[in-house]
């Protein structure tokens, strides 16, 4: 077994993961470990009774050399086997609504209470099936990624990170398009506009149910997919506060401030006040990479700087997970993210985009927050004295055409 994780592992993170990163794999693995455990203590006990040790003395030696190596295979097996059953635990709790070979393990996972303190919690809101299914293995997958703040202090959860990841398998082209929280009065599919703001779209459909047919987190994906003019296959809602254990568990992240944060009313949620950092790079923490993607009140600072901001740790963090130096911090990074992640990405293909992970050059991503050009702040007066953004369609279609080429809908005449 240590054979064929190290040549999965040879092969990079990512292939490692395909081995583990299945609900199915994982338990298998398991069970063999302690097959094997037990098999090894049969053969041990096998071996002691087949020598017959004349004397009191040599009786004694064997009875103990049985114990030191009983105690050596319970140690070992029971330490791998709580690993596997952690990649196991981690799994069924990440891909809630998956479809594949692991659907009927995770469907029966998703019934499930969760434990304590681990949110976002799986309930209705985040078991989905996948939206669509890309036409070939090698078409571009298109995931909505959303961060869910449900802090102990609050009595609601906020999706005020709201960003559409593209990837091109064939190409690597990645593409990051970020919707901000105050683009309001925009076009739905049924022809109707949405007078409020998209952060509070999900909430506006739970409570109107009979003007929508899906869940609150399909109608969203649904939506943006109307609004990006490229069908969105999967989402991943990620709890802010297991964000930030996720960061201090793989060691911090690096950024680059472009100009220095001095947001002074920044709520640590603990009573404290105020964020601060200097220009340049940093090694952030996860408390201080969070306050990092939220802060917005530095005089000058906005929410396109902040989604921004959310775009460029997102991609530190995945580089970082790539790294061969997290083959050692898997165990505890997989139970972070059991807590942490909700996904219905099919679990088969983790390890593959891990592998694309690793050959994306950060540099070349394209990243977009539709601000400025593709949105404006109407006047005042039309909004009642509510910040508001409005998108012009035209350039967001043009912006569409240009990411996914003939896969938008724009593209048509």
């Amino acid at each position: 077994m240590v054979l064929v994780i190290a040549v999965e592992a040879a092969g990079g993170v990512g292939q490692l993961a395909t081995l583990l990163i299945s609900p199915s794999s994982a338990l298998t693995i398991c069970v063999l470990i302690l097959l094997l455990g037990a098999w090894r203590e049969i053969a041990v006990i096998d071996s002691a009774m087949a020598i017959r040790p004349r004397g009191a003395w040599h009786r004694g030696r064997s009875l103990i050399v049985v114990i030191l190596v009983t105690l050596i295979i319970v140690m070992t097996h029971a330490w791998a086997g709580y690993v596997a059953w952690a990649f196991y635990d981690a799994d069924t709790r990440i891909f809630v609504g998956s479809e594949g070979p692991d659907a009927g393990v995770l469907a029966a996972a998703a019934t499930m209470s969760p434990a304590p303190g681990q949110t976002p919690s799986i309930d209705d809101d985040y078991v989905a099936a996948p939206f669509a299914t890309p036409a070939t293995p090698v078409s571009r997958i298109n995931i909505l990624l959303t961060g869910v703040d449900s802090a102990a202090t609050r009595s609601h959860a906020l999706t005020d990170t709201l960003i559409v990841a593209s990837i091109d398998p064939t190409t690597h082209d990645v593409a990051l398009i970020s919707f901000p929280r105050d683009i309001s009065d925009f076009p739905m599919i049924d022809g109707r506009t949405f007078g409020g703001k998209i952060n509070g779209f999900m909430t506006y459909v739970v409570n109107h149910p009979k003007e929508f047919k899906d869940k609150p987190l399909v109608e969203l994906a649904k939506e943006l997919s109307f609004l990006v003019g490229a069908p969105i296959q999967y989402y991943a809602a990620v709890d802010l506060a297991g964000f930030r254990r996720l960061i201090d568990t793989a060691g911090g992240v690096s950024v680059t401030a472009d100009r220095a944060i001095n947001d002074p009313v920044y709520d640590w949620l603990d009573g404290r006040r105020g964020f601060k950092l200097s220009a340049g790079t940093h090694t952030l923490n996860g408390e201080d990479a969070l306050a990092y993607v939220r802060s917005r009140y530095t005089p000058g600072d906005n929410d396109f700087r902040r989604a921004r901001r959310q775009q460029e740790v997102l991609l530190a963090l995945a580089k970082k997970l790539a790294t061969p130096a997290m083959l050692t911090r898997i165990p505890q990074l997989v139970q972070v993210a059991g807590d942490t992640l909700r996904t219905n990405f099919p679990s088969d293909r983790i390890g593959e985009m891990l592998g694309l992970v690793d050959e994306i050059d950060s540099a070349g991503v394209t990243q977009v927050v539709l601000g400025a050009p593709y949105a404006y702040h109407p006047p005042n007066s039309e909004t009642g004295g509510i910040y508001k953004l409005r998108l012009h369609m035209d350039k967001l279609a043009a912006l569409s055409v240009k990411v996914f080429g003939s896969e938008s809908r724009y593209s048509q005449p």
